[in-house]
């Protein structure tokens, strides 16, 4: 069956050796970061899924882990602005310490809802871990507090991020010429 992704042409943007190298290096800092604290690890669904597997894999401490399903995109390939709970988290962050892994950060109005909704919940703190900051899209003031590659503006799938739900399985991230 053949996919529209099939159709358009694509380069490795990040092989999987240089985000293995940097996933790790995520990992260490992390690690270091939260040694002796009681960490719940978010992943935001579907993008997060395999950077958040990875990372945690190579974490060298404790964690719980949950997830959450935010929408903004639909099928589209920008932003709608408005953003959607599709599924909430199941364990309780009050009095504990939260990092919120997603695999991009593009205009920021997704993060810093999400955020946003956390503190609301009494998390003694939230830190957010993206694979991918976009900064040139940025359409709220909003940091990521570690972030694995800065891109320029581009559509970029592999390594769970999609266009249209296909491509997340590529284990290396492509950047879609159009």
């Amino acid at each position: 069956m053949k996919h529209a992704i099939d159709h358009m042409g694509k380069k490795i943007l990040f092989s999987r050796d240089v985000i293995d190298r940097q996933v790790k290096a995520l990992a260490l800092r992390i690690s270091e970061d939260y040694r002796e604290q009681d960490l719940i690890v978010i992943g935001v669904l579907k993008g997060a899924f395999v950077f958040m597997a990875d990372l945690i894999r190579s974490m060298t401490i404790p964690c719980q882990i949950d997830f959450v399903r935010l929408t903004s995109y639909g099928s589209a390939s920008t932003s709608r602005g408005e953003v959607t709970l599709t599924k909430d988290i199941e364990i309780p962050v009050e009095g504990r310490d939260v990092l919120v892994v997603e695999d991009i950060i593009d205009t920021g109005i997704t993060l810093a809802y999400f955020v946003e909704s956390l503190k609301r919940r009494n998390p003694r703190s939230i830190k957010v871990c993206v694979f991918l900051d976009k900064r040139s899209r940025r359409k709220t003031a909003f940091e990521a507090d570690y972030v694995g590659f800065t891109i320029d503006d581009g559509f970029v799938v592999g390594y769970g991020l999609d266009f249209d739900e296909q491509a997340r399985f590529l284990p290396d991230v492509y950047l879609i010429e159009t």
